[in-house]
């Protein structure tokens, strides 16, 4: 029997009000070949008799929410495709989706490609990754019109909302990082692979629709915390040594810009407070997640040791590249 070109998984806590839109999506798409695995992370199998509405999806159930990143490695695990495609369960794809990211990884080398990925409304969600120096990733593109994001393009790496991964370079990576639970396990993943030397293409004619966060919430606690925690771990598991040492610095300019965008009502702190959270609330998250990083410390640098034996290119390399891809410290805190 011939295997399937691409394994599509799309982790969902089981609403299926949002998931019908996807799947309906996937049905339609003119490449034929692949399919399609749905990870049920509630915890209460809320997508028990779904087989019967959806034949030939094939579903796999936790007993607890595992995480996003350990969903798809359970898919790259059980499936034996050349390509696996991340999606998420409130992401609704064009029918060339598919299609146009296979396209864009003609060379063995292309370990990943980003989609175009809209908000509802047609302004840009992604086209990629950007990175800030203090570790802080976020949507290349974000709020723009995708007409100035039409051409290809090489990216530092695609967001997981709706990404093309090759099995080679995530056998070799190791996948997802499963400890981050929630958000930057994209980024992590992006920048060892980098380490490695795969490259990562931007492929605007795979394009998406996404509600953007409706699971977490757009500035709930929740993602305050694994925002935060997790941009520190992948920072000190992934950044070059010279970069690492001035984090502290970049960080503490950050929360500077993060203070005055809260003050005018804008970007995420912003919204937060807006949403009946506050200032004190919110420095305790930060807090937390410091002392989180720190308890974790030990390993993170046990990591970091690991990832370091099996890079590929050089610090220096890799410094160019993040500064190639880089978005401002403001910029991060006023989206």
């Amino acid at each position: 029997m011939q295997l399937p070109k691409v394994t599509v998984a799309v982790p969902t806590l089981g609403d299926s009000a949002v998931i019908s839109d996807c799947l309906r999506a996937l049905a339609n798409q003119t490449l034929a070949d692949f399919e399609v695995y749905v990870v049920d992370n509630s915890g209460k199998n809320q997508t028990e008799g779904w087989e019967s509405s959806w034949p030939g999806v094939k579903f796999l159930r936790n007993a607890r929410n595992v995480g996003y990143g350990a969903a798809i490695n359970q898919v790259w695990r059980a499936s034996q495709a050349e390509f696996i495609a991340a999606l998420n369960d409130d992401a609704v794809p064009a029918p060339e989706w598919l299609a146009a990211l296979v396209a864009a990884m003609p060379r063995f080398e292309i370990g990943m490609a980003a989609s175009q990925v809209r908000m509802p409304g047609g302004m840009l969600d992604s086209a990629g990754m950007n990175i800030a120096r203090d570790g802080s990733s976020r949507q290349r593109g974000h709020g723009e019109s995708p007409a100035d994001y039409s051409k290809r393009a090489d990216v530092l790496c695609p967001s997981g909302s709706a990404a093309l991964y090759r099995r080679a370079m995530l056998e070799e990576t190791g996948g997802f990082e499963e400890s981050f639970f929630l958000y930057c396990e994209d980024t992590d993943l992006g920048l060892r692979a980098r380490w490695r030397g795969w490259e990562c293409v931007y492929a605007p004619g795979a394009v998406v629709e996404h509600r953007y966060s409706q699971s977490a919430g757009r500035a709930s606690r929740l993602k305050a915390y694994h925002v935060e925690r997790n941009r520190l771990w992948l920072a000190v598991r992934n950044f070059p040594r010279k970069r690492l040492l001035l984090l502290p610095w970049f960080t503490a300019v950050r929360y500077l810009y993060h203070l005055l965008a809260m003050l005018g009502g804008r970007g995420k702190a912003g919204e937060f407070v807006q949403g009946g959270g506050s200032a004190f609330a919110l420095a305790g998250v930060v807090v937390r997640a410091h002392w989180d990083t720190l308890k974790r410390l030990p390993a993170l640098l046990r990591e970091r040791r690991a990832i370091a034996a099996s890079r590929r290119i050089e610090p220096l390399q890799m410094s160019k590249m993040l500064d190639r891809h880089r978005i401002s410290l403001r910029r991060v805190a006023e989206l």
